[in-house]
């Protein structure tokens, strides 16, 4: 390995090992938005079964995305997402 290269690299972990002690502050930090999947639930004025059947989950998903026992991801992140800013189509849509 290129000694330049494996200096880096030991001065990156020197910097992760501080950063996680709380000495030495991030330089960026990533936040990601998880849709909350019971306000867009009662703005469409569905129930939970009905909510679960449009959007393809089972009911106990729903419910432990709604008490933020879980997350959703991927695709049901984006779906939440969509039904979310755009629910009269995304409704028309899943119809």
């Amino acid at each position: 390995m290129d000694k330049t290269l494996f200096d880096d690299l030991k001065q990156s972990l020197k910097e992760a090992s501080a950063i996680r002690r709380g000495n030495l502050a991030a330089s960026r930090v990533t936040k990601v938005h998880a849709p909350d999947a019971k306000a867009i639930r009662t703005k469409v004025g569905l129930s939970q079964s009905e909510f679960a059947k449009l959007i393809g989950v089972k009911v106990a998903t729903l419910r432990n995305w709604e008490q933020h026992r879980r997350n959703p991801t991927g695709a049901a992140a984006a779906l939440l997402t969509i039904v979310e800013k755009e629910p009269a189509a995304a409704l028309r849509a899943l119809h």
